[in-house]
């Protein structure tokens, strides 16, 4: 990650509002001096997303997510530090100073740039060869599919010529080598045929990445020639395993869902149609890199796959993968036509509308495609149909979803939710493991009593940030040096420096010091907790006093356990401590 110094951070991050960036993505409501809207990062019916203008943060409180400006770009925009550092910079005038790299480290950086540039070189060219003579066929194959020049223009497709080394000769013209070109996946050498480009005579779809950088192609052949379609190899700067068509576009969507299909024409034709949130895979089967890219946009995505016997089977192959990913999933009937495109272009995006709302769960799905394999006529057969189902419910580790299937399933496929109850419990008995034996007294109590200090030096860090006149309350009395638990000792020590520098703390400042994304969402979680109602000020101090007991005395029991029998003068601390503690105590009987 490049370096940039605290004041640097800080000055980017004090000059670019919350509530104005976050503004741009979710619709906010002011109430009072916060503002709310729906949580962009899980699915919700009620605003509990909260934007704070005076603590320059923003926090979930029904998923948790939170931090400062930074944060929401790093999970929103799926950017590293150092991108959202360079885009909210850039917003406001600040220039970053360069990052000095090892010379391994800058000569792969220069390579990553330069074959960047090849690509987008190639892009412009292709885009241009559609738009003269040369590429009237593929222009005219783009028209025949229905796209307006609006479209193809947003998606930024081509063509490539007919001749096999025009690329490659236009390249050369710009001054690239063939040591690079030979990397960028766009030319192939060989002894026989020389320098030769990987697409000609095809109509080019560039892929780019979701900083909207081109880093590869698909082609489609123009005529009869084979493959049909054609993708750019792996490269430094492509890895079609993780990479997916469409989500430059589709990772700004305002729907909650991804749509999820095969084809390029497909995303292209469901954009035209007003659904700007279709992706799909490059020319590959869906890989657990592409549901966890998935993962970082959306909690649900809806399976648009061909409706053929090979659409279904890759959709069967997608839904585990997507499942393990955390990502609930549906399945959409594309029926009476083979895929979006077409269905698009005879029914119509009202029509595909209603195809969305009707999706099938696609637990449900694959326990239809499963019955498919029996004969429900034949007793025999019907009885291995429910108990294959039987194993499949086993995979719902919660009793109350599957609860929740075995009685969805039990409507759907005639069987009663007892019976399918039984027949799950069943199955289970030889696999479930052992109930284990309660644990050891005391491994629960002390379990207990951990969590219940880390609740206790959070609450107190929690009041320390929204009172400051609590500082004047335990001055000399508490330090950082008092909070246990790691995260909240380098938190209180933040805390406590920003209050005696400068009198206040800045909670958006202090969220920038921690650059992991759980530290981050827990940090922020300090500063956004709701303490209780109290009912009376003497019952809010003696619930403050009472949490201070417990922190100072837990970090006493805390020093004296690691105090070594010759520390003398750590035993004379731990001696005034508790002195100290004993009197804390009696004033607060």
């Amino acid at each position: 990650m490049p370096y940039y110094s605290d004041e640097l951070i800080e000055e980017v991050r004090a000059k670019n509002d919350i509530v104005d960036i976050i503004g741009g993505y979710v619709q906010l409501t002011r109430k009072g001096s916060t503002y709310f809207g729906l949580c962009p990062f899980h699915n919700e019916k009620t605003g509990s997303f909260s934007v704070s203008g005076s603590k320059q943060m923003y926090y979930c409180f029904g998923c948790g997510a939170g931090g400062n400006v930074f944060t929401f770009l790093m999970q929103y925009e799926n950017f590293t530090f150092g991108e959202a550092m360079q885009s909210l910079a850039e917003r406001v005038g600040i220039d970053l100073p360069s990052q000095e790299l090892t010379g391994a480290k800058k000569r792969e950086a220069d390579r990553r740039a330069l074959l960047l540039e090849i690509q987008k070189e190639a892009a412009k060219y292709y885009y241009m060869l559609l738009r003269n003579a040369r590429g009237q066929r593929a222009l005219s194959y783009f028209r025949g599919r229905g796209l307006t020049d609006e479209t193809m223009k947003r998606f930024g497709l081509g063509y490539s010529d007919q001749y096999s080394n025009d690329l490659y000769r236009y390249l050369r013209s710009r001054g690239y080598e063939d040591e690079v070109l030979k990397d960028s996946g766009l030319v192939s050498f060989d002894e026989v045929r020389g320098a030769h480009d990987k697409f000609w005579n095809r109509a080019m779809f560039p892929i780019m990445d979701i900083h909207n950088r081109v880093i590869g192609f698909g082609g489609r052949v123009m005529g009869d020639g084979e493959p049909k379609y054609l993708n750019s190899p792996e490269t430094k700067i492509f890895d079609k395993s993780r990479s997916l068509y469409g989500l430059n576009i589709a990772r700004t969507t305002r729907e909650n869902r991804i749509l999820l299909c095969e084809g390029y024409m497909d995303v292209i034709a469901l954009h035209q149609a007003g659904f700007d949130n279709a992706v799909a895979s490059l020319g590959t089967s869906l890989t657990s890199g592409h549901a966890s890219l998935l993962k970082r946009y959306t909690k649900e995505v809806y399976l648009t796959y061909d409706s053929d016997g090979a659409g279904v089977k890759a959709a069967l192959r997608a839904i585990p993968l997507l499942r393990e990913a955390g990502i609930a999933v549906k399945v959409i009937n594309m029926r009476p036509h083979k895929d979006p495109d077409e269905f698009i272009r005879a029914l119509g995006a009202d029509a595909y509308t209603e195809r969305i709302g009707a999706a099938e769960n696609a637990f449900l799905f694959e326990v239809r495609m499963l019955q498919e394999r029996y004969d429900m006529g034949d007793p025999q057969s019907r009885t291995d149909f429910y108990n294959e189902v039987a194993k499949k419910l086993l995979g719902f580790s919660e009793e109350l979803e599957r609860n929740n299937y075995i009685e969805a399933v039990a409507a759907r496929f005639r069987i009663g939710f007892d019976n399918l109850r039984k027949l799950v419990n069943r199955q289970a008995m030889g696999g479930v493991p052992p109930v284990r034996a309660p644990l050891k007294s005391g491994v629960n109590e002390k379990r207990k009593k951990e969590d219940g200090m880390r609740q206790s030096q959070k609450l107190l860090l929690t009041w320390l940030a929204g009172d400051y006149g609590i500082f004047d309350v335990i001055e000399g009395v508490i330090t950082e040096e008092d909070f246990t638990e790691d995260l909240y000792r380098r938190v209180a020590a933040q805390v406590f420096e920003q209050y005696r520098r400068e009198g206040a703390v800045n909670p958006a400042r202090i969220v920038s010091q921690f650059f992991e994304a759980e530290e981050q969402r827990e940090v922020a979680a300090i500063f956004n907790a709701r303490i209780r109602e109290i009912e009376t000020e003497g019952d809010r101090d003696k619930a403050l006093w009472e949490t201070i007991i417990r922190v100072k005395r837990n970090s006493i029991d805390c020093q004296t356990a690691h105090l070594e029998p010759t520390d003398l003068e750590g035993l004379m601390r731990a001696v005034e401590d508790k002195r100290a503690l004993e009197k804390l105590e009696k004033r607060l009987r």
